[in-house]
């Protein structure tokens, strides 16, 4: 028996984007426009546009894009942009990076609920910034567990919320809802 195309089930693919960073239609804005569930962390960074200073948001890694479709819809759009293209598991034989919708959607959750969220990369986390284990306790983030992010001088409290083997990042947490775990 064949399978449908509804049967088949939508994954959260690992995509890159080799468009340069200043390209006017990076991948992540194409997708978009094609109705596909596309997900690029953001960051903001100072530009100065006619004279004036402002705010401009733009990926925290340019070449690294998430997208929730299945491999028959992603396929075709893959083979018309040149520059896009799936990032391979190692050791492998062109099967793809994927990453679990649980794990996707805490993520990006962590991330919205934030107004100021920091990204790490793995390399950057070291294990004296993060020593402690932490659950949260109401609020937004009610019910995640990670570890507390330590960094000298800050007085904000962020919970560590890791997408594993590509980066990390720190959200902000009111003290009142962190408990500590054995």
């Amino acid at each position: 028996m064949a399978l449908q195309e509804s049967d088949v089930p939508a994954v959260w693919y690992v995509m890159r984007d080799l468009k340069r960073t200043n390209a006017r239609r990076p991948a992540y804005k194409v997708l978009e426009d094609k109705k596909m569930k596309v997900y690029t962390p953001m960051k903001k960074c100072p530009v100065t546009r006619h004279g004036k200073k402002d705010f401009e948001e733009v990926p925290f890694m340019p070449d690294l894009l998430f997208v929730r479709d299945t491999r028959e819809n992603l396929d075709p759009v893959v083979a018309k942009i040149p520059t896009l293209q799936y990032r391979w598991l190692h050791n492998t034989y062109r099967v793809p990076m994927t990453v679990s919708d649980t794990e996707m959607e805490r993520f990006i959750h962590a991330v919205n609920t934030s107004k100021n969220p920091r990204f790490y990369l793995p390399e950057e986390v070291t294990r004296q910034m993060c020593n402690r284990k932490i659950r949260i306790i109401g609020g937004p983030l009610d019910g995640y567990e990670g570890r507390l992010l330590t960094i000298r001088g800050s007085r904000v409290k962020r919970l560590l919320v890791e997408l594993e083997g590509f980066f990390s990042v720190g959200v902000e947490v009111a003290p009142e809802y962190i408990q500590p775990v054995g």
